[in-house]
Order: structure tokens, then sequence, then C-alpha cells
């Protein structure tokens, strides 16, 4: 992710004198989301997220009914702000459907090469939660669903281009997806940030493929079957 992304609006605030400092419960979320990107949920308590935020238990209970709460609240606002992110990023480095799709690989290089980097934060929450109706699990849910929604919309309009129908797209997205998480996780357990590289030939690949593949011809109506009359008469 890029600093600005990374960085959130703490930075903003120290540069403009008329923002105001952040009240209790932004800090608790700022650092709840530090705190569990880089050390994982279960291994960081409240008190130390109450401490890092320089708040009390009783600002947490305030404003959280639980740890939980804290955690997925501070995971929704990552999600629009890494969303913005890879969306805006996307359409400026491309022109095309084509270019767009590849240039989100860019955008990953540039992230997995930053120091703060630790894989995807929604991924890395889901492992840590079992149940599937926690609120944390909804929210990373919901994460992937979005990026799952924007992937779509440049598939769409590629598909367009090349004449695929949209079962045809709504295949490409799927696979896609697949390939941009695949290469957060290889390049958070390897530490290389060259598995961008590496998902964006095999996406490549994906798009010949598709845009080389014939249009399916619409089904043709059954024809009706011949009665034994018809068939004596044509006889």
């Amino acid at each position: 992710m890029s600093t600005r992304a990374t960085a959130g609006v703490s930075a903003e605030r120290d540069l403009d004198p008329d923002v105001k400092p952040p009240g209790a419960r932004d800090r608790l979320l700022d650092a709840t989301e530090a705190l569990i990107y880089a050390g994982g949920i279960h291994a960081t308590g409240v008190d130390a997220i109450v401490r890092a935020a320089q708040a009390t238990r009783k600002s947490f209970y305030t404003y959280f009914e639980s740890k939980d709460a804290l955690v997925a609240a501070a995971l929704e606002r990552r999600h629009g702000r890494w969303m913005a992110w890879f969306v805006e990023g996307t359409l400026r480095n491309g022109k095309t459907p084509r270019t767009q799709l590849l240039g989100m690989f860019d955008l990953l290089r540039e992230w997995f090469g930053m120091p703060g980097f630790h894989g995807c934060a929604f991924l890395n929450a889901s492992g840590e939660i079992a149940s599937p109706d926690d609120p944390i699990r909804v929210v990373a849910r919901e994460h992937k669903a979005a990026l799952l929604h924007f992937i779509m919309q440049r598939c769409n309009a590629f598909a367009e281009e090349h004449g695929l129908d949209a079962r045809q797209a709504e295949a490409l997205a799927r696979q896609w997806l697949v390939l941009v998480d695949g290469a957060i996780g290889v390049a958070l357990v390897s530490g290389c940030a060259d598995a961008a590289g590496d998902a964006q030939a095999v996406a490549r690949q994906l798009l010949d493929f598709a845009a080389s593949s014939p249009h399916p011809p619409a089904s043709k109506p059954k024809r009706a079957s011949t009665s034994n009359q018809e068939k004596r008469h044509v006889r």
C-alpha cells in the first residue's frame, strides 16, 4: 500500500494546523489497526491498545462493547482507505481495461516493497477468527466482495472490448482475485516483492487466452419432434 494509505490521516494531522487532534475513539482505532496488523489479533491485548492510544479502559468501553467490535471497526476503516488507494491507483495507471487490470500488480509490487507490509489484514484476521458470523469475519468478507466487485467492473469492460459474454467475464474476475490474493500471500511468506511480477505474468497469459477465446454461440432452439404421420408423408 502507498505511504499515504498506510500512514492514514495521522500525517495530515501533523502537517495541517487546522486539523484537530484525534479524539480517544480515533486514537483507539489507529492503535488497534497498527498493532493487529503488525502482531495479530490474539497477540494484541486491550491493555496494549489502550496504552498505545494513550486512552483509558473507560474510554475503550465507552465507544466499543468488546475487543472484537473495536477490531472490526478498525478493519472497516482500513477497508475504505485500502480500496480507495487500490481503485484510484488502478484507474490512474491504466487507460484501457487491459492495462488497468495488469496495473493492479504494479500497485501490489509497490506495496510489497514497503517496510510495513504484513500481508492482507483481512486474510490475516480471518485466519485468527473461527466463527464465520464474527463481526471481524463479516468485515473481511465484505472487503473481498468489494474487491471482487471492482475487479468485475474492469473484467466486464475487457469482455465488452473482446466480445466475451457475462459468464466469461465473471470467471475471469474470480480468477483475477485468486491471483491478487495469491500474490499477497506469497509476498508475505517469502518476503519477495517479485511475487507481484510473477502473478502479473500469469495474468497476462490469462487475458491473452480470454481475448482469443471464441464468443460462445447462442444456444439453438430445440426442433420439435416430427410425428409418425409426418415421417410417413416425408417418405
